[in-house]
């Protein structure tokens, strides 16, 4: 259980349309909302949600598929799990616990979610921080250039059922390989033991693989169409909003290049975009969270 990484947080089994998730809350300030990515839970937030908390109502969430929440069986277009409808279990998270406007900090995945929503529900999303990503349209644009390799992205979004399969022969070696290589260290040291319990609980089980390989699924065609269409419509996300990126995945690691991360976002979806990179590895809130939570604070209290 991760229970003691959050201290005095509440928590909640919320129903939606794709069925029950979990959430855990706490403080008495304006909304935040804190989104994971993969191969993680909402544990993931245990260095820096407390301290959050003091100014903020946090709202930790596990995404569909993840975690203690609903894990619903794929579809055949994707849509199941496009970052539009996970945007649509946080507006329901947010509804039941009394938030109908809130500010989204999401990593990876989370923050996949979290732009998204930003761009669908502007009216929704007052601050929007994303950790360590770049444009989904982007990176596989990237990746079929042949400038950055397909790796996980490529493996996790071919048909069913391979990736299960492969995976499932023995889940905690692949996924725990995943953490360990996109680290600063390259192993398992930046890790709270209970923070690392729970992700194996996650990717230790048939349902959440497979909830894995449609996240990445939709990513590979429903996300993409969605960007593109907002992209060729002119649309940009409104809200103030923040990049935090790791030095060594998006600058020196395998989502490296020539253009620096917050052009890349200027230059497509939030054209007003500010931010600041940490020295860390791809998990900047558990590898660096003092840094981390330094920037995600003055954003958070900052006046644009």
């Amino acid at each position: 259980m991760s229970d003691d990484l959050f201290p005095g947080f509440e928590s909640h089994w919320i129903d939606t349309e794709a069925g029950r998730i979990f959430a855990r809350s706490k403080g008495n300030g304006p909304p935040l909302v804190l989104l994971h990515g993969f191969p993680q839970t909402h544990a993931m937030w245990h260095r820096l949600a407390p301290e959050l908390a003091e100014t903020h109502r946090v709202v930790c969430m596990d995404l569909r598929g993840y975690g203690w929440s609903t894990a619903p069986k794929g579809d055949v277009d994707h849509e199941t799990y496009s970052k539009r409808a996970m945007g649509q279990d946080v507006i329901a998270v947010m509804e039941a616990l009394g938030h109908v406007h809130f500010a989204v900090a999401g990593h990876d995945r989370g923050a996949r979610v979290g732009y998204r929503l930003a761009l669908d529900h502007p009216g929704r999303v007052e601050r929007l921080a994303l950790l360590d990503i770049l444009p989904t349209f982007h990176v596989w644009a990237q990746m079929k250039a042949g400038k950055v390799p397909e790796a996980h992205w490529g493996f996790l979004s071919k048909p069913f059922p391979q990736p299960e399969e492969e995976i499932g022969r023995d889940p905690l070696p692949y996924f725990e390989g995943l953490l360990a290589k996109w680290s600063a260290p390259g192993d398992l040291s930046f890790l709270d033991r209970r923070a690392l319990k729970s992700y194996r609980e996650s990717c230790n089980e048939p349902s959440r693989i497979h909830a894995f390989c449609e996240d990445y699924r939709a990513g590979a065609t429903r996300d993409i169409e969605a960007d593109e269409a907002d992209l060729a419509a002119g649309k940009t996300i409104s809200c103030p909003t923040y990049l935090i990126w790791s030095d060594f995945y998006l600058v020196s690691g395998p989502m490296g290049e020539s253009e620096r991360p917050l052009d890349v976002w200027r230059q497509s979806f939030t054209p007003k975009i500010n931010g600041m990179g940490v020295s860390s590895g791809h998990f900047v809130a558990e590898e660096n969270p003092g840094a981390t939570l330094e920037a995600l604070q003055a954003f958070l209290a900052s006046s644009n």
